[in-house]
């Protein structure tokens, strides 16, 4: 017999009754009915419960042992009496009567529970993730975790790309977040940073003429922490192609990308292959107030300013008379609520940084509230008839600089539709958003930036940067999106010399600089680049949404806090003065409160 186990505890079933068997793993639960003591056997694969009484040798030892101490088990199988079958584990039918028990490794008293899935500090589980890893939501948002990511492989594979590595110490990229950077020994005063994406690395795969890759990539980041975002290090599906159009990009990925919602979709609906919606970014911003809209949510913005160039209701009509746009947001079937909603709304708004969200409130066709008497019947008769609502349908208004009515009216969409429960449950709603722009204006530094990825392709080519308002050009370059997240972002890439030197010009980068930084990149073009594409798409958070998972801390190994700690392992930590002798590093300062890093500073001998 084998010295640990001969079935793992989710093998067992009514066939192996009478058998004689070996079992290893954690005590998960212990239970004593007076003189008979059931313990549920826990290990990686699932849970078989032990039978212990008077007569066994082995009661005295699970008796007195802690939950999570590691046992051997030797017993015998037997069927559950009919009434006591457990149709929710698979080894439901069975228990084992325990003839010896063998403490292989006893358990310390917890600092957290492992059975059972209440919440728990979050300190106290990234410092002992050992223990929450146990735990069986966890543990199986891991194994999915690693079987999403093969099921990526393999489509990968079979769609023909092949995955290839790329450099983890390498230098620097504007890919819009700080760098980790990476004193070098041998060249004192000089730094290699982690990437924050293969981005140049896969280029350049390109030009050297490998068609297809694709790599689940390492990227770091030193990025504040959120929901949807970790500090640190991610992983995404990054993958490049040549000689192909965005189109090509996209009805190559869905097929990858929905192929993998289905298999993992657990009954929840997916959008179909080939029918995702291309929606521009213009309009996205339009009718969602945001680049991630939330399809599953029916609620449309619509631009209703026209109906307020004159109007009784001055507030309105002088934000449109001084550029400004309002925005509305139906809220259909509200006529049985109370004023308190409309006013709760307008709280919330406030409370989010606006100065306030406007709202009619309607029933049984009549119309109520101030903006409503001011702007009077035949005009509200006229808005909703161009809207389509109905006579017990309120309705809300985002109103302002475009920019902040667009990212209030967004806000307000999501809040009504979960306010109202019109969200779609069960369902994954995946688009593409296409046309973003490629510059946009930096009102901090007073100049125009690259919007997204400063590689990619302007539409128009040389021609628009030349003789276009660079805040009008539009790049080939989309992402794709799911309930709200952005899971992916892509682009065609710019693969000429003087493209790329005249979209950097733009931003207030010389020739030089180019070559200075994009070196490999520039050189290469030179070359003999073919015209090449491709996207990276967020490993973490396609597993997150899969799993319905709230935070990306719940699909992750060992995830740091939101102070960017790991309390496992205590990092970040102070260097030794041997290490940054070596390094020829000096720490000139403490971080600011804020700041999660130390100032350093090159230091030469």
């Amino acid at each position: 017999m084998h010295a640990y186990r001969t079935h793992t505890c989710a093998a067992l079933s009514a066939e192996q009754a009478g058998d004689t068997v070996r079992l290893s793993g954690w005590v998960h639960r212990k239970r004593d009915h007076g003189g008979v003591l059931f313990v549920d056997l826990r290990d990686h694969y699932g849970i078989t419960q032990i039978v212990a009484d008077s007569d066994s040798p082995a009661l005295a030892v699970l008796d007195s042992v802690r939950v999570e101490s590691v046992v051997t088990i030797d017993g015998n199988v037997k069927r559950r009496s009919e009434g006591t079958v457990n149709p929710n584990l698979a080894t439901g039918e069975i228990e084992v009567y325990a003839r010896a028990a063998t403490v292989l490794s006893a358990a310390e008293e917890l600092p957290m529970p492992v059975a059972g899935e209440q919440e728990y500090p979050e300190d106290i589980r990234l410092r002992y993730r050992f223990l929450d890893l146990r735990r069986e939501t966890l543990h199986a948002n891991i194994v999915r975790r690693t079987k999403v990511i093969s099921d990526m492989r393999r489509r990968m594979e079979d769609a023909g790309f092949t995955e290839y590595s790329t450099p983890i110490l390498t230098a620097s990229s504007p890919e819009g977040a700080r760098d980790f950077l990476v004193p070098s020994r041998i060249h004192p005063g000089k730094f290699y940073a982690l990437p924050q994406a293969p981005q140049q690395y896969k280029q350049l795969l390109m030009v050297a003429g490998f068609d297809r890759y694709f790599q689940i990539a390492p990227c770091f980041r030193d990025e504040d922490p959120r929901a949807d975002r970790l500090p640190g290090e991610f992983y995404q599906l990054d993958l490049e192609m040549s000689f192909v159009t965005q189109e090509e990009v996209w009805e190559t990925m869905e097929p990858v990308i929905g192929g993998i919602f289905e298999k993992f979709a657990d009954g929840r609906t997916v959008t179909p292959t080939g029918q995702f919606p291309r929606i521009p970014y213009d309009e996205a911003m339009l009718k969602y107030g945001s680049d991630k809209p939330d399809l599953r949510n029916p609620l449309i913005i619509t631009d209703v300013s026209s109906h307020f160039t004159t109007s009784g209701f001055g507030l309105f009509e002088r934000i449109v008379g001084s550029g400004g746009v309002v925005r509305a947001i139906p809220a259909p079937g509200t006529a049985e609520k109370s004023r308190k909603f409309f006013d709760e709304m307008n709280d919330w708004a406030r409370s989010e940084g606006h100065a306030g969200l406007g709202y009619v409130t309607r029933k049984g066709g009549e119309f109520g509230g101030p903006i409503a008497k001011n702007h009077g019947a035949e005009g509200m008769e006229a808005l909703y008839a161009a809207l389509g609502l109905g006579p017990d349908d309120g309705l809300f208004f985002a109103a302002g600089k475009p920019e902040q009515a667009a990212k209030l009216a967004g806000l307000a969409r999501n809040r009504v539709a979960d306010q109202l429960g019109l969200v779609e449950q069960g369902a994954f709603r995946l688009c593409w958003i296409v046309d973003f722009p490629f510059y946009e204006y930096d009102e901090d530094e007073k100049k125009v930036e690259f919007a997204h990825n400063p590689f990619s392709m302007p539409q128009g080519g040389m021609d628009a940067l030349t003789n276009q308002d660079a805040l009008t050009i539009k790049a080939y370059q989309y992402d794709l999106v799911c309930n709200g997240y952005e899971i992916a972002s892509g682009s065609i890439r710019n693969q000429h010399p003087d493209l790329m030197v005249k979209a950097f010009e733009l931003v207030g980068l010389s020739k030089a600089d180019v070559e200075e930084r994009f070196g490999g990149l520039y050189r290469a073009f030179q070359y003999g680049a073919p015209p090449h594409g491709g996207m990276a798409a967020g490993v973490d958070r396609i597993v997150m949404l899969l799993c319905d998972a709230q935070n990306l801390r719940e699909i992750s190994l060992f995830p740091m806090n939101q102070r960017a700690e790991d309390l496992l392992m205590g990092a970040p930590a102070p260097a030794s003065m041997k290490q940054l002798r070596e390094l020829s590093v000096r720490v000139t300062a403490e971080a600011p409160k804020k700041d999660a890093a130390a100032t350093v500073s090159p230091h030469a001998g």
